[in-house]
């Protein structure tokens, strides 16, 4: 009991240390954001000087300068006002944690070819070789190999215990497994809400955006004793159309990978369950 308490107690300080943490990662990325918007997207050589826009206005390090319009793509995006800093800065954050994620998961998956481990594990308890599965758990690694390397213990100590029956050395191998289990899938949907939740707001931010660039375009539209301003009639549709596609493409993205890693780490969590349901029947035939 003391070894599982042990392994336990090793396998909660993995999961502090596993990842990243959002508190601090998450304003880092949304600066970074704003730093891009402001000068990268909004560098001076990015506009050109067009004397047929007087209405339209750029901000240049808090300094506005008008009869400016945009010169390439990264000028166009510039224009999309506001909005675009936040949408630009979740971008980065849908990326980076799904960076994250891949890397993590990958490092769950372990060593070698999950499938084929299941396989070996399974072939060595129908021989009922719990020492030679204990060390392909040691050479798989990642969480199916700690779960299974748990269970795998626990069986190898009930099997010498006389102190209990059969029907109470099931539970306890089940309730080890379940609690192994327990521990390893927060560190596998650790960040995944950030995901999920960018996915919806995103859309929702940038139809903020679209809101603000639409309401700028009926004022221009109503504006000037009858004869509306082209350029900042322009500019208002320009600034809608901007951020729903920064908002559309970031939530695509956010929920495209969402899914994916959604659909790994459902299947670790099969292989966990399959190889639990071995262990349990191994030992149910053999003790």
């Amino acid at each position: 009991m003391e070894m599982n308490v042990s392994n336990n107690e090793e396998q909660v300080v993995a999961k502090k240390l596993g990842g990243l943490n959002p508190a601090l990662i998450l304003p880092i990325l949304i600066a970074i954001g704003y730093l891009i918007y402001y000068f990268v997207l909004g560098n001076p050589s990015n506009f050109k000087a067009d004397p047929r826009l007087t209405g339209a206005t750029v901000a240049f390090s808090g300094v506005e300068t008008k009869e400016i319009t945009p010169e390439g793509f990264m000028g166009i995006i510039y224009m999309g006002g506001p909005i675009v800093p936040i949408l630009i800065s979740f971008m980065i954050i849908v990326i980076v944690f799904a960076i994250e994620r891949a890397l993590v998961l990958r490092k769950a998956a372990g060593a070698g070819n999950v499938d084929n481990f299941v396989v070996s594990v399974r072939r060595l308890l129908n021989q009922n070789k719990v020492d030679e599965a204990i060390e392909e758990c040691d050479r798989q690694q990642g969480s199916v190999g700690n779960v299974v390397r748990e269970g795998l213990t626990t069986y190898k100590a009930l099997s010498h215990d006389t102190t209990m029956d059969k029907e109470q050395k099931m539970v306890a191998l089940n309730k080890s497994i379940e609690e192994a289990t327990t521990l390893e899938m927060p560190m596998l949907e650790k960040n995944m809400m950030i995901l999920s939740t960018l996915g919806t707001v995103a859309t929702l931010v940038a139809l903020l955006g679209t809101v603000i660039g639409m309401i700028k375009a009926f004022h221009a539209l109503g504006s000037g004793g009858g004869t509306p301003d082209s350029a900042a009639l322009s500019i208002g549709i320009s600034e809608a159309l901007i951020n729903t596609a920064l908002g559309i493409g970031t939530s695509a993205v956010a929920i495209i990978f969402y899914n994916y890693f959604t659909s790994k780490i459902d299947g670790l969590t099969f292989k966990i369950d399959e190889i639990a349901m071995s262990i349990q029947q191994s030992f149910a035939e053999f003790h």
